[in-house]
C-alpha cells in the first residue's frame, strides 16, 4: 500500500489534471498530456493537522517531480494569525520532516507560498481574502484560475462554501475570471441530511464540475488495479462473478492509532471515517458491472447501480448484523499503539 503522501500527491494530481483544458475532438492526446492551467490552490483550514502532514508534503513531492502547473501559488488562509514567512517555516517543518535530503529545493518551493488569517463564517473576512488573491492573480499571472481545498472540520463545510459564493470567489469564466474549483474531504456531511444540506449548498453557489468530493483511498495503487484486474484480464474477468467466488472479505488494516486526532474520532467516529467512503468505494469497485465506457459518469451510473441493489442493514437487529469494538493496546513494528481510551483527548 501507498504511504499516505503518496495518496493525497496522487489526489492532489487528478485534480490539478482535471482541471486540464478540454482535449478538442480529433485530438489524440492523453489525459495526463493536456496542458494544465496555471492557478492557485487555496488551502483553508492550513493551520490545521491535514495540512500539516499529508498536504504539503504532498504539494511538496509534486513540485519535485514538476507536476505542478507554471505558475502556481499555494495560499494558506486559517483562523490563525500568521505571517507569510511564519507559513512558511511552520510549512518547511512539515516537509523537512519527510524530505530532509531535498533542502536544496526548498528556497524556491517556499517562493510559492503565501498565508492570509480567515474567519469561516466572516464575509468581509472573505472578502479581503477575494482581494488578496485577485492581486495575486494579477502579480504571478495565474489567470485567475483557483482550487479551494477545504482542510476544515465537517461542520465548516457548508458555511465556508456559503463565504466562498458570496463574495464571488465561486464564480468563473466573466469579467476576467479563470475557473474556480472547490475540493471537500470526506466525511461529506454527518448523516444524509446533512450531506443534502451541505450539496444543495455547494450548488447554490458551484455547479456540478466545480465540485470535487474526494476520497483519497482511490489514489492507492492496489485500488486502482482493482478495475484492470477484473476487466482486462482474460483469466479473471469470465470468473469474477456469483457462480464462482462464494463471498468477499474487505480488511483495512492499520499500523497506527488515531494519534492526535481524537478531536476529529471523538465527533466524527471509524464508522464516518472509513465505512460509508473508502470501504464502500472498494465494495463497488469489487462488485459493479463493466461501465460500458470508463468515463466518470458512467463508472458513477454502475457504482449507483451497485448501492441501490445492496441490502439494507436490519435496523431492528443490527446486533445480528454488525459486530462493532475498539482496540487495545498493541505493538506494530516494534512500536507501541496505545489502547483508544488511552489516546489523548479521548
Amino acid at each position: 500500500m501507498m504511504d499516505d503522501v503518496k495518496k493525497k500527491n496522487d489526489a492532489f494530481e487528478a485534480i490539478i489534471k482535471g482541471v486540464a483544458e478540454e482535449i478538442k475532438p480529433g485530438e489524440e492526446r492523453t489525459f495526463l498530456e493536456a496542458a494544465i492551467d496555471p492557478c492557485t490552490l487555496v488551502i483553508i483550514g492550513a493551520s490545521g493537522d491535514l495540512t500539516h502532514r499529508k498536504l504539503l508534503p504532498a504539494l511538496f513531492n509534486l513540485y519535485l517531480n514538476r507536476s505542478l502547473p507554471e505558475p502556481f501559488l499555494i495560499v494558506g488562509a486559517a483562523r490563525t494569525e500568521m505571517s507569510d514567512e511564519d507559513f512558511r517555516a511552520r510549512s518547511r517543518e512539515a516537509i523537512m520532516g519527510r524530505n530532509p535530503h531535498d533542502l536544496q529545493q526548498w528556497e524556491a518551493f517556499a517562493s510559492l507560498l503565501r498565508y492570509f488569517p480567515v474567519e469561516y463564517a466572516d464575509a468581509p473576512s472573505f472578502k479581503r481574502l477575494a482581494d488578496k488573491l485577485q492581486d495575486l492573480d494579477q502579480k504571478q499571472g495565474t489567470g485567475g484560475n483557483r482550487i479551494f481545498y477545504l482542510a476544515i472540520p465537517p461542520m465548516l463545510c457548508e458555511t465556508t462554501a456559503q463565504m466562498l459564493g458570496r463574495v464571488g470567489l465561486s464564480g468563473e469564466g466573466s469579467g476576467g475570471k479563470g475557473w474556480s474549483r472547490i475540493v471537500v474531504e470526506k466525511p461529506f456531511g454527518r448523516d444524509l441530511r446533512t450531506a443534502m444540506i451541505l450539496d444543495r449548498t455547494l450548488h447554490k453557489h458551484f455547479r456540478e464540475h466545480q465540485i470535487f468530493r474526494i476520497d483519497h483511498y482511490l489514489a492507492k495503487e492496489t485500488v486502482q488495479n482493482v478495475l484492470m484486474l477484473r476487466f482486462a484480464n482474460a483469466i479473471f474477468e469470465p470468473l469474477w462473478n456469483r457462480n464462482y467466488i462464494d463471498s468477499i472479505r474487505i480488511t483495512a488494516a492499520e499500523s497506527m492509532g488515531i494519534e492526535n486526532r481524537a478531536g476529529y474520532y471523538e465527533q466524527s467516529g471509524v464508522l464516518r471515517d472509513m465505512f460509508q467512503n473508502h470501504m464502500m468505494q472498494l465494495l463497488s469497485l469489487t462488485a459493479m458491472e463493466p461501465p460500458s465506457l470508463f468515463e466518470a459518469d458512467r463508472v458513477l451510473d454502475e457504482k449507483a447501480k451497485l448501492y441501490r441493489a445492496l441490502r439494507p442493514f436490519p435496523v431492528d437487529n443490527l446486533q445480528g448484523a454488525i459486530v462493532l469494538g475498539q482496540y487495545r493496546q498493541g505493538t506494530v513494528n516494534g512500536k507501541r499503539v496505545p489502547a483508544y481510551r488511552e489516546e489523548r483527548g479521548v
